[in-house]
């Protein structure tokens, strides 16, 4: 019997080690998460014309929709660059999204910020998240007085990982 629940517990640790470093990912997929953001923007001065580049810095963080699984309990950065005039309402830059192992996605965005929506693609990863490309949409919602910058973003990224 002893021997029993020797082979049993060592095969459990065996497993455990074997899913954690990310094989439990499957390969392919799609992620639902929602972002947490506190934006902060850089004070700029509008230009000749109406045109007006602005720049930003958002910190938060990552939960899965699921309620566990990738990108759950997670970090998030993001730099961006926002251009406006009449003609022209543009928002665009980079991100990485997180989970609580450390491991990360790694995003270019582009988007509207009349709409506070736009598509995220993968440009890397990191950990389980080595090899991931795709990409999916992501929408924001507008921040409120009071909110100070603070907004949340529900995000999609279908994936596959090499």
């Amino acid at each position: 019997m002893k021997r029993i629940l020797k082979i049993s517990f060592l095969l459990l640790i065996i497993n455990n080690f074997s899913f954690a470093d990310g094989h439990a990912l499957p390969k392919s997929g799609t992620i639902k998460y929602v972002t947490g953001f506190q934006f902060n923007m850089t004070p700029s001065e509008p230009q000749s014309e109406g045109w007006n580049i602005m720049l930003g810095k958002a910190i938060g963080a990552t939960f899965n929709v699921d309620g566990g699984g990738p990108l759950h309990e997670g970090r998030a950065m993001c730099g961006a660059t926002l251009v406006v005039s009449e003609e022209v309402n543009t928002f665009n830059g980079n991100c990485y999204f997180g989970d609580k192992d450390g491991d990360r996605i790694f995003t270019s965005f582009t988007g509207s910020p009349i709409t506070n929506s736009g598509e995220n693609i993968i440009i890397g990863g990191t950990g389980k998240y080595r090899g991931i490309s795709g990409k999916g949409p992501w929408e924001c919602d507008g921040t409120k007085p009071g909110d100070h910058g603070a907004f949340n973003c529900r995000q999609t990224l279908t994936y596959k990982i090499n």
